[in-house]
């Protein structure tokens, strides 16, 4: 599977199927670290990607007052 990272942007290549769990320890990616998007969906922890999906990983930012 293609996977975009956003800070810094890049693309990777992923063997798959897989959780995305174990795709985010394979990239050693704290899950609570990144939204993990394919197309449309907001994916959890305990959805399974393939191998021909793309899956872009976008930070977490938090902030305010």
């Amino acid at each position: 599977m293609k996977v975009i990272l956003r800070h810094p942007k890049r693309e990777v290549v992923v063997e798959g199927p897989s959780s995305v769990r174990e795709l985010l320890e394979h990239l050693s990616i704290v899950p609570e670290s990144v939204l993990v998007i394919r197309g449309d969906e907001l994916l959890t922890r305990s959805d399974r990607v393939d191998a021909e999906d793309t899956i872009e990983l976008r930070p977490v930012i938090s902030g305010g007052a």
